[in-house]
């Protein structure tokens, strides 16, 4: 049973480098912890940009042989989220010592060459970000010409938080949206709730003056 179960378990989205407080600072990412026959079994890896920009952990690095991405020899597809972008103006003067613009930008460029070069299985690149990056942004512009550039046997697509699918920089459909949507308590419901308690409050005053 566990020789068929553990590889529908990590056949699910591993994120790469950790993002909780606790784990941070981990010398020890949870790929390099599996054991070989795990990582073989990983198909989809996720990789957020943005965390510890000021000072990104040791761990976060592509190019460590020890981190076992070759052998993950199934991975198929790198789901790349951007929380930041720091390239722009607001991050100015926040960036730290002899940082500028497009230093964390280079940074994150060197983890995705990693990933392309050390699995030759990888087939898909998935870029998302946040509602607060654009489109255009420099960061997400760089890492879809890494993308272009580096493998042309890289398929290279948006992710469904944005909807960049879609022609232009519209946001697509947040799943807190979509979720508020299906229990009812979009602007429409709120709309209604406030019609019906007024009715209520008329029906109310209509009673007492009879009375």
């Amino acid at each position: 049973m566990h020789e068929e179960a553990y590889r529908v378990f990590y056949a699910q989205p591993l994120r790469l480098f950790p993002v909780h407080g606790r784990f941070f600072y981990t010398k020890k990412p949870l790929l390099q912890r599996l054991p070989p026959p795990y990582r073989a079994a990983v198909n989809t890896i996720e990789l957020r940009l943005g965390p510890g920009w000021t000072k990104p952990p040791r761990c976060q690095d592509t190019w460590r042989e020890e981190l076992g991405l070759q052998d993950c020899t199934n991975l198929r597809r790198v789901k790349i989220m951007v929380e930041i972008d720091t390239s722009d103006s607001i991050f100015l003067g926040f960036r730290g010592q002899n940082a500028n613009e497009d230093t964390y930008k280079f940074f994150c460029l060197e983890l995705l060459r990693g990933l392309l070069v050390r699995v030759p299985s990888l087939e898909t690149v998935e870029i998302d970000a946040y509602p607060g990056v654009k489109k255009d942004s420099p960061l997400v512009m760089a890492l879809r010409r890494l993308v272009q550039s580096e493998r042309n046997s890289i398929r290279l697509t948006w992710g469904p938080l944005r909807g960049w699918e879609k022609d232009g920089d519209e946001a697509g459909e947040i799943g807190l949206e979509r979720a508020m949507a299906g229990l009812g308590l979009g602007s429409a419901s709120a709309s209604t709730v406030s019609t019906s308690a007024s009715q209520q409050q008329n029906a109310a005053r209509i009673v007492q003056v009879q009375a």
